[in-house]
Parts: structure tokens; C-alpha cells; sequence
């Protein structure tokens, strides 16, 4: 099993013995397709919340890697939640198809908007193919399943709480329709309303989809566990449309208001999710390492005064909230020039100079796991106190001005729990986007996908 490196010259003098120490507190990882990949997470299996990072939305060996640990979670420490950073009604599709439940209105409508490659690969589809099989043999109530936490899907929210009034209070769901018919005319393209709220100087929607989201939660409370997950899938889309309506309204101010948003809205999410499936619920969640490694240690928290879901989730459960981040030297990457852009292949840079990726390059390792907990290897945790340069691919890269772009200052020991490491990696494979008619009784060995 070949994890060292043959290429690596000596360290340059600048990093002193810190190549050394991160090769000798390293632990090699087997390749991600061996049954033992998992093995190395056994000591995360207590946790109540585990997030799994990545260092871009386009690199196949993360998604291969979340898998593989996901997989060894729910197998052998009893986790049933896997959370994606995706919008809740598209992540429902999923969830419908690895839970052998009807697929939801609008099936053949999700994860066709940009970036479509994020969620629509080769690699994620094995995993969903897994989960599914995993669950075949298991009574409903016990059945893993899958949940979005993002916000963007304004239109598929909107349309989902109608449709489950329909069915059980067609004089709710008039109501419904009046408070969101304020949003109707954008709910395809909300940030232009988030423009007239900018140019109008009011929040024009902001009191009718909260009164929706308060009707609701009120419902869940009065019918405890009765029609717990079709009254939780309503629930949660009415806050994603409160959130989104916030959210596009505050976007054109810049700033760190719509980040903490956002990522206030997927803590919250997650915790409603956890909430309902009881105490002993655990969750696994897929998201950047931007959103999972806690903001505090970074530039994201100590400048631009940005929370994120990792810091919350620490804040919430403490040490039962593991991040994990990952990190890659260079290869190739899956993403786009600009926003709504084609998707491209692009080789990804070797790493800067003083930032932690040439620091894990230089340590020659192929692939490792690095444990950053308090009391497993202290004095490597103390030589990387000091803040240096993490690199942060989202759907957009631009190699062109990769250091004011795509890297901010980060303590990596506070960061994360543990740091996941390849030193190449290649670009996740797309799957093709078609419009597919709803899904049909015969098609399960294809669906979602169709392929």
C-alpha cells in the first residue's frame, strides 16, 4: 500500500521540522475503495454530529471518501441522518429513493439548476445506490435517509407546503396561497426581489411567510408525532421559505448578514431534523469546508465576522460535534469560470506557498488522516497554532487569482477535529441533466437519475 511519496525533496528551511512532525502524527489511510478506509473513524463513532468537509464542490476523492465514512457511521455506530448542503425539497428525491418511499411533485425538476455537478455525479449516485440497498432489508421507522439543509430553492418550498394543506386542510392551504401569493411573481428568480426590497426600502413578504412558518410549527406541536415526516417536510420547507426571503432580501448589502443567514438556517435545519427522529439520532452532514470548520479560527470569523454551521453546531452539542475537514495539494477539479456558467475541468494549482496544503504536500504522505484534538499530538497542535493560508475551491475557480480569491487565514488545530488529506485529486464525473417525465412504478433500479 504505497502512502509515501517518492518525489519529496527535503522540506525548504523556512518550515523547519513541521513536515517531519505532520508524517509522524499522520496515519496513513488505505485507499478509499478498502473496507478499512472506515476503520479510521471508529473513534468519532459516539458523536451525536460528525461533518465532513470538503476543500471543493468538484473533487471525486472527497465525495468517494464522505461515502466511505458515512457508510462505516450508519453500518457501525447507528447514524440514520445523512444532511446534505442542498436545498430540502430537491434533497427529498433522495431521500424518497434510498427510503423506497413515492417519489415528492417535481421529482425530475431537482438538482437541475446550477451547479448541477455538485450533487448530480458518478460518485455521489454510488453512495446513494449503497444507502438504498442498505435500507432494502429494514422496517421503515429504521431506514437511513437523506435531508437538505440549504435555502435557495425558493419555488419547490412554496409549492410543497401548498400541497401538503391540500391534502390536509384545503382552508389552510387558501391561506397559504394568499400569504405566498406575495412571493409568486419571484419565486423563480428571488434575488430580483431581493432588489425591490432594496430599492423599495421595506420588506414587503417578510410578515406573511413567518406567520405561515409560525402556523405550521404550531401544527407539529399539536399533533406530536402524528404525520411526523409530512408535517416535518412542511415545516421545513415554510422556514426555508422564511429564511430565502430574508436571505435574498439582505444579499445586495454585502457583508456577513446573508452568509450568517444561510448558515444560521442549515444549523437550524439540522437540529429540527434530529429533533424529530428522537434523543439517540445521528447525524452525518456533506458540506465545504467553508460552512463545517468553525468560523472562530478562521478570517471568515475573526474578520468578517462570519458564524458558520460547524461553530453552531460546537456552540450546541460540544464534543459531540466532530468537523473533519479535507484538504488536496493539486489535479484536477470540476467547476465554473463564473456563476451559472458551463461546467469545466481545470487542473488545480500546486498549493501556496506558507499554507497548510504545501505544509501536508511537503510532509510527503500520499493520503493520511491528522487527529487535531486536544491531547493526541499537543505539540504539533502548538506549531500550528499560528494562522496560515487554507485554500477554499467552492463551484467557481479561477486559478488566474487563486490567492485573493480562494484562500483566507485559518488555525487549523481550532478549525477542525481532524484533517482528511490527498495530495491529488481529480475532478468529480458528471451526470448528464435530462427533463425526465415523473417518476413511474418499474423505473426504481433508475431512478433519480435515469441513468
Amino acid at each position: 500500500m504505497p502512502h509515501v511519496r517518492s518525489d519529496v525533496d527535503a522540506p525548504p528551511p523556512r518550515w523547519g521540522d513541521l513536515p517531519p512532525l505532520i508524517a509522524s502524527a499522520a496515519e496513513p489511510v488505505h485507499a478509499i475503495e478498502d473496507p478499512l478506509f472506515g476503520q479510521l473513524f471508529d473513534r468519532f463513532g459516539d458523536a451525536r454530529v460528525v461533518l465532513l468537509g470538503e476543500a471543493s464542490h468538484g473533487t471525486s476523492e472527497f465525495y468517494r471518501a464522505r461515502g466511505e465514512i458515512t457508510r462505516w457511521l450508519i453500518e457501525n455506530h447507528g447514524f440514520s441522518i445523512v444532511a446534505l448542503e442542498a436545498d430540502w425539497p430537491d434533497a427529498r428525491v433522495f431521500d424518497a429513493f434510498v427510503r423506497y418511499r413515492p417519489a415528492p411533485k417535481g421529482a425530475s425538476q431537482a438538482f437541475t439548476r446550477f451547479p448541477t455537478w455538485m450533487w448530480r455525479n458518478r460518485e455521489f449516485e454510488g453512495f446513494l445506490e449503497w444507502l438504498r440497498d442498505h435500507n432494502r432489508l429494514r422496517l421503515e421507522g429504521k431506514r437511513a435517509g437523506v435531508y437538505g439543509l440549504d435555502l435557495y430553492n425558493l419555488s419547490a418550498s412554496m409549492r410543497a407546503v401548498i400541497d401538503y394543506l391540500e391534502r390536509e386542510d384545503p382552508e389552510a392551504a387558501k391561506v397559504a396561497r394568499q400569504r405566498y401569493g406575495c412571493l409568486t411573481p419571484w419565486a423563480d428568480e428571488p434575488a430580483a426581489y431581493g432588489r425591490l426590497a432594496l430599492t423599495s426600502g421595506y420588506a414587503r413578504c417578510e410578515a406573511a411567510v413567518t406567520a405561515m412558518l409560525a402556523d405550521l410549527l404550531e401544527r407539529q406541536l399539536a399533533k406530536g408525532g402524528e404525520d411526523g415526516e409530512g408535517l416535518l417536510d412542511a415545516a421545513q420547507n415554510a422556514r426555508l421559505v422564511r429564511d430565502a426571503e430574508a436571505y435574498y432580501r439582505v444579499m445586495y448589502y454585502g457583508g456577513a448578514e446573508s452568509w450568517n443567514l444561510r448558515d444560521t438556517h442549515m444549523f437550524e435545519t439540522l437540529q429540527a431534523v434530529l429533533d424529530a427522529k428522537g434523543p439517540q439520532a445521528k447525524a452525518v452532514v456533506w458540506a465545504h469546508n467553508s460552512h463545517i470548520g468553525d468560523a472562530r479560527a478562521t478570517e471568515m470569523g475573526q474578520v468578517r465576522e462570519e458564524l458558520n454551521l460547524g461553530q453552531l453546531c460546537r456552540q450546541r452539542w460540544g464534543g459531540e460535534a466532530v468537523l473533519i475537514g479535507f484538504g488536496t495539494h493539486g489535479g484536477t477539479v470540476a467547476c465554473a469560470s463564473d456563476w451559472d456558467g458551463p461546467m469545466e475541468v481545470k487542473p488545480v494549482n500546486p498549493a501556496l506557498a506558507e499554507s497548510h496544503e504545501r505544509l501536508a504536500h511537503e510532509a510527503g504522505i500520499e493520503r493520511f488522516v491528522l487527529d487535531l484534538r486536544p491531547g493526541v499530538h499537543d505539540d504539533l497542535r502548538s506549531r500550528l497554532a499560528d494562522p496560515r493560508l487554507e485554500r477554499f475551491i467552492g463551484v467557481i475557480y479561477r486559478p488566474e487569482t487563486e490567492r485573493w480569491s480562494h484562500y483566507v487565514e485559518c488555525h487549523l488545530p481550532e478549525q477542525f477535529d481532524a484533517w482528511v488529506w490527498f495530495d491529488e485529486t481529480r475532478a468529480v464525473t458528471p451526470l448528464p441533466v435530462e427533463a425526465r417525465p415523473e417518476h413511474q412504478a418499474g423505473d426504481e433500479e433508475t431512478w433519480p437519475f435515469g441513468l
